[in-house]
């Protein structure tokens, strides 16, 4: 499988150049919550391929975990994430976030950002896998939108912050062993050499290496192949979450529905009307998302039903259409009362638990690169996300990122000196035209058959030769468009997490093999690193 260091050609001597203390790559919570800890006399450089309200915080329904109520304590939060993390969670990065979690939120309302109230007091819910109501959230369903939108206002006012939205970056720049900036494509001007004392990465996940995603159309995850091109190190490939209820509409966008709806008491129930989840745990449907994932799943096939169905029948409408006005709005564009019809929802690609290896301070295994958020490894989530940790270890990942950063800025000579490096040249390109496409739909669509829920070697083993072929054809190209090369890029997500898969001969957390069903901790009770690029070259 051939793999280029760098995507593309470039020459320092005859590229346009920029130069910044900090380069922040991505603009969702974890990057700006980084630069904005950044001291104002530290230039800040943030770049975001999409418009800046484009990111997976944005369409984050369910809301922000924190100890904030008298019944709860940290300690109860720390063991509902270990729990769910299935054996893979580092503990002291599990305290680090959680005791953390009530400040950032503190954070955010000092920064106008408008939560949602009861009796004059952070209205709190309670979500899959946690013990406590503890999810704070605004506007019922819309918390990453409201969240955004006063984090991109604060940063928007930050006077050393510079913000570049509609910038893809292609790779990051490396010289000496050390991360040195990135090689960034903007329209109307091409590609850009940005310098950078220090890089921080929260470029978000890779949802669209499948066809079934509640990730917006940027998460095809550029960070986490950009930094494996570098050298970074990649772990736990293998454990990409799925969120049990995504709306299913045939001919439709999929739509996310929250986690909270289950918390706020909704039934699922089969196509018979059977309410399955009681046979299946007895948390029913507050068990965490894997469980319930395979469990509609199973149901699925049993039923020979493309969906499942979400009950609020129940419940009071009243409630339902003020706690859930978002999901209540785009079910009413397919004819659906939430208050009284039952919803068509099947489980989904959600979030990445793996990514770029980083310590408890951001750092990665590279030199001068930090990272934060879905992009990362943290030890946090361990093998499967507890529900509304995400935005919470964006913030304060990211808070302890920006910090680092630039502490390690002001360690380093003032004066820039850009590198004379020049990518070494594209061979073996094909030529000839390539649909791309129609091979990154035909990805997309294998990963769903062969690398979704339920996974076994056979499938795994020929889902793999079919990428191991695309990426013979594919990789070896020069692209000159975003789309080229994020199919560049979900092609390698997509081998990584294949060979995580194929290796990992046990079920856990998000990764579930019908060939080797149980747990093993004698022989699986730890991470996976991904092989480094030689060992992949065939």
């Amino acid at each position: 499988m051939p793999f280029n260091r760098y995507l593309v050609r470039f020459d320092a001597r005859r590229s346009l150049h920029q130069f910044t203390d900090v380069l922040v790559i991505g603009a969702g919570i974890a990057g700006l919550r980084a630069a904005l800890e950044i001291p104002q006399d530290l230039s800040v450089l943030v770049a975001t391929k999409d418009r800046i309200t484009e990111s997976n915080s944005a369409y984050a329904q369910g809301g922000i975990a924190g100890v904030r109520s008298p019944e709860d304590r940290f300690e109860n939060h720390v063991e509902d994430t270990m729990v769910a993390g299935d054996g893979l969670c580092d503990r002291e990065v599990v305290e680090l976030v959680v005791r953390e979690g009530p400040t950032q939120i503190d954070l955010l309302v000092n920064w106008d950002t408008h939560f949602d109230l009861e009796n004059g007091t952070l209205a709190l819910t309670r979500e899959g896998g946690h013990s406590h109501r503890r999810i704070v959230h605004a506007l019922g369903d819309a918390t990453g939108h409201e969240v955004m939108r006063a984090v991109i206002a604060r940063a928007q006012t930050a006077p050393n912050v510079v913000l570049w939205d509609d910038t893809f970056t292609i790779d990051l720049l490396t010289d000496n062993g050390a991360c040195v900036g990135a090689v960034v494509w903007r329209p109307g001007v091409g590609k850009i050499l940005v310098w950078a004392k220090q890089v921080i990465l929260a470029s978000g996940g890779c949802g669209m290496v499948y066809r079934e995603t509640t990730n917006p159309p940027v998460a095809t995850g550029d960070g986490m192949a950009a930094a494996y091109r570098a050298g970074a190190e990649l772990r736990d490939m293998e454990f990409m979450q799925f969120h049990p209820t995504v709306l299913y509409v045939a001919g439709s966008a999929r739509y996310l529905i929250s986690e909270a709806v289950r918390g706020e008491g909704a039934y699922l129930r089969d196509v018979h009307g059977e309410r399955f989840m009681l046979k299946d745990d007895p948390r029913a449907e507050l068990a965490p998302r894997d469980v319930v994932s395979r469990a509609i799943f199973r149901t699925m096939e049993r039923t020979q039903h493309p969906n499942v169905y979400l009950d609020l029948s129940h419940l009071d409408p009243a409630l339902v259409s003020t706690r859930f006005p978002g999901i209540s709005r785009v079910c009413r564009q397919f004819g659906l009362d939430i208050t009284k019809d039952k919803v068509p929802v099947r489980p989904g690609a959600h979030y990445m638990v793996g990514g770029v290896t980083v310590d408890s301070h951001g750092r990665t295994t590279l030199p001068n690169l930090w990272a934060a958020g879905e992009v990362t490894s943290s030890g946090l989530h361990g093998a499967n996300r507890l529900a509304s940790n995400s935005l919470l270890e964006g913030l304060v990942f990211g808070a302890v990122c920006g910090r680092g950063a630039a502490e390690a800025s002001r360690r380093m000579p003032d004066s820039f000196r850009a590198p004379l490096l020049r990518s070494a040249t594209v061979t073996d390109d094909p030529g000839g035209h390539l649909d791309v496409a129609d091979v990154t739909n035909a990805l997309r669509g294998l990963m769903v058959r062969k690398m979704g829920i339920v996974r076994e070697k056979g499938r795994l083993d020929e889902a793999t030769q079919d990428v191991k072929f695309w990426c013979r054809y594919v990789l070896a190209r020069e692209f000159d468009t975003r789309a080229g090369w994020e199919l560049q890029n979900l092609l390698t997500v997509a081998r990584l997490m294949l060979d995580a898969a194929a290796r990992r001969e046990e079920s856990r957390g998000t990764h579930f093999r019908s060939d080797f069903p149980k747990r093993d901790d004698d022989h699986w009770a730890r991470h996976l690193s991904s092989p480094r690029r030689e060992a992949l070259t065939e």
